[in-house]
């Protein structure tokens, strides 16, 4: 059995993909490095509201962000966040 800690960083982990906004973020993050103002008129939200969901998704590293001049662009931070997808829908296809 993992250690108490990683067993609670792993249920961390998965809370964060209980909120059907932050899949709508990371599944439109996996079509394309956006910004939030991109990602705000895709999900006709509040580039506030998209702001904070990104501020949780970075926190689990599952988003990571670059800066071109003012504007911040925001893509899946690796392949792993594509796999826990691909798994997930594999899962509640069966």
């Amino acid at each position: 059995m993992p250690k108490e800690e990683t067993l609670y960083d792993l249920a961390e982990l998965f809370k964060v993909f209980g909120d059907s906004t932050r899949i709508k973020i990371l599944w439109a993050l996996d079509e394309a490095e956006m910004c939030v103002c991109d990602i705000a008129a895709l999900l006709n939200m509040t580039q506030s509201a998209i702001s904070h969901q990104l501020r949780v998704l970075k926190q689990a590293k599952l988003v990571k962000n670059r800066k071109e001049g003012k504007v911040v662009y925001y893509s899946l931070d690796d392949e792993h966040v594509k796999e826990i997808f691909k798994q997930g829908l594999i899962h509640i296809n069966e």
